[in-house]
């Protein structure tokens, strides 16, 4: 787990439950919404994403375990399900559409949170590392970070040298302006006024090659007072 508190949503029609709930979650360090129904819930759920959710089976309307299907359609979110009935066969149903575990009524608040937290132990961390695309797409330009390849369609484009580092180091970090001394640093070159103006004019050539239009530049674009930055689909 990293250092931002888990957010949790609590979804029970029952008031009562749902505020007991949410101010012994959050006195125990975690973010805590809620919703009233399933279809408050699903409102919620199209705008935020969660670590886990809370969930009663036995609400009006559309029931937990539908709620559960649904969820299960577009995210892979943890689910508690929290139920009144207490036989096997609603558990089963429980389980069978997606949830991680089922807590039957009453139970104590601490078993709900040694609960919560087991599950939330299970999740993989996430590997910001793997959040980062392989592959760059610049309109119909694609570019390939791990071979450092550039395609138009089937065909694959030219990079010099000088292109293709700079290339590697825009991919690191898109979407976040590059400044020219620090271009002249990674190419390897002495610092300098002159040094800048050589790499402004690798840009320049490099912008004909990803660019619809170089001088209105899409993906490699200027950023004033910070140096460049590519900006990709």
């Amino acid at each position: 787990m990293n250092d931002i508190a888990p957010h949790l949503l609590i979804v029970d029609d029952d008031e009562r439950i749902r505020d007991l709930l949410r101010k012994f979650l959050m006195r125990n360090g975690f973010l805590v919404s809620a919703a009233r129904d399933a279809a408050h819930a699903r409102r919620v759920l199209s705008g935020l994403d969660f670590d886990l959710i809370v969930l009663d089976v036995m609400m009006p309307g559309e029931d937990g375990v539908s709620l559960t299907q649904g969820i299960r359609e577009t995210s892979q979110t943890p689910i508690m399900l929290l139920t009144a009935k207490g036989e096997t066969e609603d558990r089963i149903a429980g389980l069978e559409a997606g949830a991680d575990d089922y807590l039957a009524k009453p139970f104590e608040p601490k078993e709900l949170l040694l609960r919560i937290n087991a599950i939330l132990r299970r999740m993989p961390e996430v590997d910001e590392a793997a959040t980062v695309p392989k592959v760059l797409h610049l309109g119909d330009i694609r570019y390939d970070i791990d071979r450092g390849e550039m395609w138009q369609g089937e065909t694959p484009l030219r990079l010099t040298a000088t292109e293709s580092q700079l290339m590697k180091i825009f991919s690191k970090t898109p979407g976040e302006p590059v400044s020219r001394g620090t271009l002249v640093e990674e190419l390897g070159r002495d610092k300098g006024q002159a040094q800048e103006r050589a790499v402004d004019v690798q840009i320049t050539r490099l912008r004909r090659k990803i660019e619809e239009d170089p001088k209105q530049p899409r993906y490699l674009q200027t950023v004033r007072g910070a140096g460049y930055m590519l900006a990709p689909d």
